[in-house]
């Protein structure tokens, strides 16, 4: 009996050791691979960089001697914080971005120089020093006020130290800038200073334009009183006419006496 179940499980045994084998082989001598979308593949041989790129979709590899790695070719992004000093002695914590993507025919070279981890090694670096090297040249008011103008200048320095490598920029932003508690300060107070400076201004500009309304105003009542006592001097029957516009029609009553009125002949009445 127990021949009999020897005789049974051997071929069992053995099958599944085939089986275990074959996967095994296929897994090493497997000739076939594919690179994603937005990818290229730098093909090694024995480890080595051969500088051959491979595109997008089903490539043939030699089984054991071969291997492919794949490198992102899209546009990616990376952001960090870089600490520097303004012009002015000032501590700036700034947050910058960069959109980068890498060349395609450079990544079989970038493998090649520094590995898969570039970020680290290439980008980071290069975002600290422009930083610091653009920082330095404005005061910290003047990163505020010019912050275009500085994002500029450290976009422009990036891709001058990133460019050789193989590593496009594609876009540069200045997320924040963070300054010390006591230049805040010191901006705030000085804001206020000129608000309040503005406000007397005004306050000013207003007083003297009431004054020269003033000014006008008395103006034009002597100008125009001047004006009258040329009449009178040159025609006295201007007061009886300015008598006369005023009375209502009626006489004065009176009980004797003369009558004080108008000399209505006089101004060429009847």
């Amino acid at each position: 009996m127990q021949t009999v179940n020897a005789i049974i499980v051997k071929p069992s045994v053995k099958l599944l050791i085939a089986a275990l084998v074959l996967i095994v082989l296929l897994a090493v001598f497997w000739p076939f691979g594919t690179i994603g979308a937005g990818e290229r593949g730098v093909l090694l041989r024995w480890g080595a960089v051969t500088g051959k790129v491979i595109g997008e979709g089903l490539y043939v590899r030699i089984p054991i001697s071969d291997r492919v790695v794949a490198m992102d070719v899209r546009i990616l992004k990376e952001q960090v914080e870089a600490t520097a000093a303004s012009r002015d002695l000032q501590s700036v914590n700034s947050v910058v971005a960069l959109n980068f993507h890498i060349r395609p025919d450079k990544v079989a070279e970038i493998y090649r120089d520094v590995g898969t981890d570039y970020k680290t090694r290439l980008i980071d670096p290069a975002l600290q020093e422009s930083v610091k090297a653009s920082t330095a040249k404005y005061t910290a008011e003047e990163l505020i006020t010019k912050r275009e103008q500085v994002k500029e200048e450290i976009k422009d320095h990036v891709t001058t130290k990133l460019q050789p490598r193989g590593i496009e920029v594609d876009d540069f932003n200045i997320v924040d800038f963070n300054f010390s508690l006591s230049f805040n300060e010191a901006i705030e107070a000085k804001v206020t200073a000129e608000q309040a400076a503005l406000a007397a201004k005004n306050k000013l500009e207003q007083i003297k334009f009431e004054a020269d309304q003033k000014i006008a105003e008395a103006k034009g009542k002597a100008e125009a009183m001047r004006v009258e006592s040329e009449a009178l001097k040159t025609n006295p029957q201007v007061l009886q006419l300015r008598a006369l516009e005023k009375w209502d029609g009626v006489l004065p009553r009176v009980t004797g006496g003369s009558i004080p009125f108008l000399d209505i002949s006089s101004i060429g009445l009847k």
